[in-house]
């Protein structure tokens, strides 16, 4: 038998969450150097697996497990992952360690166990999610990860935290019922049996209703577009990014939201292909609105953390509009963005909360000149910031270009009026920067001190991943390429031919 590489990959995270928990109050000040201790185990254990990913079957589910659970139900505890799949889990365990030591003084020794228990806790579930092959399990899951996201927020946020927290839980839990409606009836009109939840069982279905299948496939994306989050389901993330701690909203906006976009991509296209061809038209039409809405009510912010969450809901239009472009380019564009995405976030979130608890206040106009005495806080802050509006050279860049490159072969109007968000991009991003950080130095700022050894940690390795992803993102796309090309397959789209001739020797 082949190691389990992904069930002790999700479990090392539990059995530390456990650990961390049981630790007697004498030692309550040791839970993060524990927390951080099974978060880099983890993170080893997954790079050993991608050294183990064959590239060249990126397309195929690899480090695959099987084993009956509900087999009344057929219900298996079934993993895997392809490419796509693989560099979200990559995402996510990169991610935990950075969260912990950047949360390292933001709790009280005497509450450190809980915080740092429900984080490992929900680093298992969000491996699980995204390595999941079962439609039941996944959906598990998908709804387990709100409880400790809901205990995030609702004990150690801001102000407003009880209700950011519950606004985050009544808005997951109604896309969540949608869904589970939606996989009863998938298993309902599906060929049943010890198997039936498998995804590979329920590809190409041939529903015997056009209306069944669209019926399905909004059931999906109704939860994954709250998940996302997509305008008009969006209204939660800014209260709950605004209220969460940072390393929690980088989790939530880097990693949680994805799997909204990741279901999309992985779930609906292949399940409900002509449901999701039937559909695409309106889809990108509400994409457009979350790009430029998300733009234009970022630049209006007078919180910080509340414009970050509001960019990000920009950005997820760009991901749902070449997703179902249903394009190669375009879908790979996505993919690549949810992972840039994830780390230009998350600096910003990160740096926002350093400046944060310099300050103790969230509005930027609580701030100005700091580039003089926090030069490299502004620095870090400012690539993240460049990232984010797609300057070449740097990680979003090439995502956002693919993502735009893609539509406009089949939907050229989309992409003209997506362009105008990278525009807005610019005006949020610099004006934030311009009011923060540029002018006069403050005296309030006289004695802050710089970055610290311990946020040099978190925050030089996602600089180093921008810049990094920005002049090479081969790697990635090696590896997403063949997984998005069975997507396109299964959906049976094609990209359109060029429309200027090429011949031998590439004259015209």
């Amino acid at each position: 038998m082949d190691f389990p590489w992904l069930t002790v990959i999700g479990a090392v995270p539990l059995v530390g969450s456990v650990a961390v928990g049981a630790l007697p109050r004498a030692l309550a000040p040791r839970a993060r150097h524990l927390a951080l201790a099974v978060s880099l185990v983890t993170l080893a254990l997954t790079v050993a697996m991608v050294l183990q990913f064959d590239t060249g079957k990126a397309g195929e589910y690899q480090f695959a497990e099987q084993h009956q659970w509900i087999p009344q139900f057929g219900v298996s505890y079934a993993l895997g992952v392809d490419g796509i799949a693989l560099v979200m889990v990559a995402l996510s365990v990169i991610l935990v360690p950075v969260c912990v030591l950047a949360a390292w003084n933001e709790v009280g020794a005497e509450k450190a166990r809980l915080f740092f228990g429900l984080i490992l806790a929900l680093e298992t579930m969000m491996v699980g999610v995204f390595a999941a092959r079962d439609i039941f399990l996944f959906y598990v899951l998908f709804e387990a990860m709100l409880i400790p996201v809901y205990f995030l927020i609702g004990s150690f946020g801001g102000p407003r935290r009880s209700y950011a927290a519950v606004k985050f839980l009544i808005y997951s839990l109604a896309g969540g019922l949608v869904m589970l409606v939606a996989v009863i009836g998938l298993y309902a009109a599906g060929p049943g049996g010890e198997t039936g939840f498998l995804t590979s069982n329920l590809t190409g279905l041939g529903f015997s209703s056009d209306v069944i299948e669209r019926l399905l496939f909004l059931g999906f994306f109704f939860a994954f577009a709250v998940k996302a989050p997509m305008w008009p389901v969006h209204t939660w993330l800014p209260d709950a990014a605004a209220e969460a701690p940072a390393g929690v909203a980088v989790l939530l906006v880097g990693v949680l939201d994805k799997v909204g976009t990741f279901g999309m991509l992985t779930l609906c296209l292949p399940l409900f292909p002509d449901a999701a061809h039937w559909a695409g038209p309106v889809i990108i039409a509400f994409a457009l609105v979350s790009v430029i809405y998300g733009a234009l009510l970022a630049i209006g912010q007078s919180d910080l953390k509340r414009l970050i969450a509001y960019t990000s809901i920009s950005h997820f239009g760009f991901i749902v509009l070449g997703i179902f472009a249903f394009t190669s380019t375009g879908q790979s564009g996505s993919t690549l963005y949810m992972v840039n995405h994830g780390f230009s976030t998350a600096a910003l979130f990160l740096v926002a909360g350093m400046l944060i608890a310099r300050r103790g206040s969230q509005q930027i106009e609580d701030y100005g000149g700091l580039q003089r005495s926090t030069p490299m806080l502004a620095a870090a802050f400012l690539i993240a910031g460049l990232s984010s509006l797609a300057l070449p050279g740097l990680s979003s860049f090439i995502s956002e270009f693919l993502v735009l490159a893609g539509t406009y072969v089949k939907y050229p109007a989309a992409a003209v009026i997506g362009t105008l968000g990278i525009v807005l991009a610019a005006l949020y991003i610099l004006l934030t920067y311009q009011r923060m950080f540029t002018g006069p130095a403050k005296e309030y700022a006289a004695g802050w001190k710089d970055l610290s050894v311990r946020e040099g940690w978190v925050v030089a390795p996602l600089v180093a991943v921008i810049v990094l992803l920005g002049f090479y993102p081969n790697p990635v796309l090696k590896v997403i390429n063949p997984a998005v090309h069975r997507t396109m397959t299964t959906v049976h789209s094609t990209d359109p031919a060029p429309t200027v001739p090429v011949e031998a020797g590439g004259q015209k």
